[in-house]
């Protein structure tokens, strides 16, 4: 099902349009003085009244609800849809209409109300689209149709489609133009009629325009096969927002906008470095080099000869722009010695070709480092790898098998060319690398010198945690020197003085924790923006990851970082429940099945956390604010915060291993929260709609392929604790198995060499 709201400041034209179908249903009214008695012509008087209380541009609600081809709801069932729609975006109590069309091949119908109380207050209308794309997911599943799609589709023109018409469908005419022009018009960037009529042509309208007193006028009609041709239609019987002065607007807008030459400058560049590459370029080949080396849409264009004069991009942007339109100097008429032949052939020795193999190569060394585990720092992979595994690693490349196409060599004189410029890559490489790693470690180095000059720690434990410090940052202490964790390339001096060296420290840090951690420490001890930290919804999990270091903090800094911590994953959590959420309500207990909290402080919501070791409050954005401030049992939902709340310390999931696993499944790492749930026995904080929600798209397959490893009995124990608990929230009772694994594996670490050693957490 898909739901659209369109707002509107008259209400006259939204109930004539959706009444004088001749194929149309009234469903019923609702909130009038009678639902059964009422006609169209009293509902207007009341929306009217109703409207003329505001003076808001957004005072009556056109809503319209459209089912799948092929699913059906009869009346009574259509309408009872559309009350629970309404009752759920916060019009249950307005009046509103119910109108079924009958004109099109998929079942819809019309809903017209007003967005003005009694009270003369507007309905708010903040995150009506998410409340809206929720409660349409809702009751997709209440009343058994298919579900939406979780993203925006592009939809492609219909190509070389042929409509059949009857004569006399004048409607079937219409609706196929508006679509077509809709679809276009939101697909292209068009900057004027010629260019909209040239899009239209190939889907068989034809588009005229007349001036008249300063203003153009626009019609379309349509032919097809057998001969037939269609009236045509004005544009503004077509579409209001498809007349020729509305059309001009969107022209104008388009041609002035500032995207423009800052797209022609990037195709210029583009194009450029394309021929720098090439001797010559048979024009037929043209867009298919294009499309491998600069990713970009072009098409030849013919004169009327059939003879190749020139070419168009249809850029990613939306533009497209003739060669003549991106520079006066880039077609195929003003190149005509790099056109001139019919056979393609790269120019071997060019600089771009160059480039291009030092490209490739410089990918190989980075591929093949991140499939080796990183056991080594990346300077000493440069150093140690050989000739061949890069060669095999760039003979999968696109980039190089694009250069292998067009280039017309042999292989000996291709592998000559490689060696010829593997060794300038590999010592450049390596000297640039080395440079960067050297620079790393004197900033891990100086951020380790500010935590002890800064007191970062708490005066008691400082000493103690100096150690977790170096390893927290991918690092080691060696004889009042600073090292790589993996390395004795490089060496810092740093004096921490007489600290006992700890006996033994074993735990493991994921690259990406490492990173993590770091720009944390240098944003606090730097008083650096939040914009500068830049930090990922996974910094919340830090203190999960390094317990010792953050629970030595002093309150000042761990407060700012729980505070920062806090608010980026309350952003991230936004996004993730956006298209579960039905109201107000299910945003704030949503966010209660997770450990979160709202309270009121100083006539401002702030969110709060279960996990935080110091009360801190994140004040919500003024827009969720007035979309909380929306519902009219707001209080007793943030009373109602306590009991969820108390259910989740209850059943021991008030710690972040619960989130970390519930984050895992949000951002579909399956596999990795499965062997959390069955091995630990850990309950991912995630409401239950979107819990069921993963285990319908992947989860619950996850965890029977890890299950069925074969563990021992300790282990088993484990499994049917966790799978059980895991059941139970989704009502199931079934028992499976899942092997070791720790939940904190990204996708670069390589944990085989910790197996059978526990989890440092």
């Amino acid at each position: 099902m898909i739901a659209r709201v369109l707002y509107r400041n008259n209400v006259h034209g939204v109930l004539n349009y959706v009444s004088g179908k001749p194929k149309s249903t009234v469903l019923g009214f609702q909130n009038t003085y009678s639902d059964t008695d009422t006609d169209m012509k009293f509902f207007g008087r009341v929306l009217y009244h109703l409207g003329n209380r505001h003076d808001s541009e957004k005072r009556y609600a056109h809503i319209s609800l459209n089912l799948p081809r092929g699913e059906h709801l009869n009346d009574r069932e259509f309408f009872e849809l559309s009350k629970n729609y309404m009752e759920h975006m916060g019009y249950g109590e307005q009046p509103f209409v119910v109108i079924r069309h009958h004109d099109t091949k998929h079942e819809h119908v019309h809903i017209v109300s007003s967005t003005i109380k009694e009270d003369c207050l507007q309905i708010n209308l903040s995150n009506d689209i998410r409340r809206s794309v929720a409660t349409q997911k809702y009751l997709e599943k209440e009343f058994g149709l298919s579900p939406s799609p979780d993203t925006k589709r592009t939809k492609e023109l219909p190509k070389y489609e042929m409509p059949e018409f009857r004569n006399r469908d004048i409607n079937g005419v219409r609706l196929y133009i508006q679509d077509i022009v809709n679809i276009a018009l939101q697909k292209y960037k068009v900057r004027s009629f010629n260019e909209l009529s040239e899009h239209l042509k190939k889907h068989h309208i034809e588009l005229r325009t007349v001036e008249r007193n300063g203003r153009v006028g626009v019609s379309y009609g349509v032919a097809v096969k057998d001969g037939y041709k269609s009236r045509f239609i004005n544009g503004y019987t077509v579409h209001p927002q498809l007349s020729g002065p509305k059309l001009q607007k969107v022209f104008e807008h388009n041609k002035s906008s500032k995207l423009l030459p800052m797209v022609k400058r990037r195709l210029e560049k583009q194009l450029n470095t394309t021929y720098g590459l090439f001797k010559t370029i048979n024009p037929e080949h043209l867009p298919d080099i294009l499309e491998s080396y600069q990713k970009l849409d072009c098409k030849i264009d013919y004169d009327e000869e059939e003879k190749n004069v020139d070419f168009t991009i249809y850029d990613k942007s939306g533009y497209v722009l003739k060669a003549e339109e991106i520079t006066s100097n880039i077609g195929i008429r003003q190149n005509p010695q790099l056109f001139k032949s019919e056979f393609t052939q790269m120019y071997a020795e060019s600089n771009q070709l160059k480039l291009e193999l030092q490209k490739c190569i410089k990918e190989a060394y980075k591929e093949t480092y991140q499939n080796s585990g990183r056991q080594l720092l990346f300077s000493e992979h440069i150093d140690r790898i050989r000739i061949k595994p890069i060669v095999a690693e760039m003979a999968k490349s696109e980039r190089f098998l694009f250069l292998r196409k067009y280039l017309h060599t042999d292989n000996r004189s291709l592998s000559n060319m490689i060696k010829e410029h593997f060794n300038i890559v590999k010592d450049k490489f390596h000297i640039t690398e080395l440079v960067w790693e050297e620079k790393e470690l004197n900033k891990k180095a100086e951020l380790i010198e500010q935590a002890i000059g800064k007191q970062l720690f708490e005066a008691p434990k400082q000493k103690g945690v100096l150690f977790e410090l170096m390893h927290s940052l991918g690092t080691r202490y060696d004889r009042n020197n600073l090292i790589y964790a993996n390395s004795y390339q490089h060496r810092v001096k740093l004096d921490i003085g007489k600290v006992p060296y700890p006996e033994q420290i074993e735990f493991y840090a994921s690259p990406s924790f490492i990173r993590e951690n770091e720009k944390v420490l240098d944003g606090l001890l730097n008083d650096k923006t939040e914009k500068e930290i830049d930090l990922r919804p996974t910094a919340i999990f830090l203190p999960l990851m390094f317990p010792n270091l953050y629970a030595a903090m002093t309150p000042k800094y761990r407060q700012r970082f729980e505070r920062l911590s806090l608010k980026c994953y309350h952003k991230f959590a936004e996004r993730m429940q956006v298209s579960f959420e039905k109201s107000p309500r299910d945003y704030v207990e949503f966010f209660n099945a997770k450990g979160f909290y709202f309270e009121r402080k100083e006539e401002r919501l702030c969110i709060a956390s279960i996990y935080s070791k110091y009360p801190v409050q994140v004040p919500l954005a003024p827009k969720t604010q007035a979309y909380l401030e929306s519902s009219r049992d707001l209080n007793i939902v943030l009373n109602k915060q306590v009991e969820i709340l108390e259910d989740v310390k209850i059943s021991g999931r008030d710690n972040l291993k619960s989130l970390w696993a519930g984050h895992l499944v949000e951002t579909g790492q399956y596999k990795k929260a499965a062997y959390l749930f069955v091995l630990d026995g850990i309950r991912p904080n995630l409401p239950l709609p979107q819990l069921a929600h993963h285990m319908q798209n992947g989860l619950k397959e996850a965890v029977v392929v890890v299950s069925r490893r074969q563990v021992d009995k300790k282990q088993a124990r484990l499994l049917r604790k966790g799978v059980y608990a895991l059941g139970n929230m989704l009502g199931g009772n079934s028992f499976k198995e899942e092997e070791m694994f720790n939940g904190f594996k990204d996708e670069f670490a390589d944990y085989s060499k910790y197996r059978n050693k526990g989890l440092w957490l």
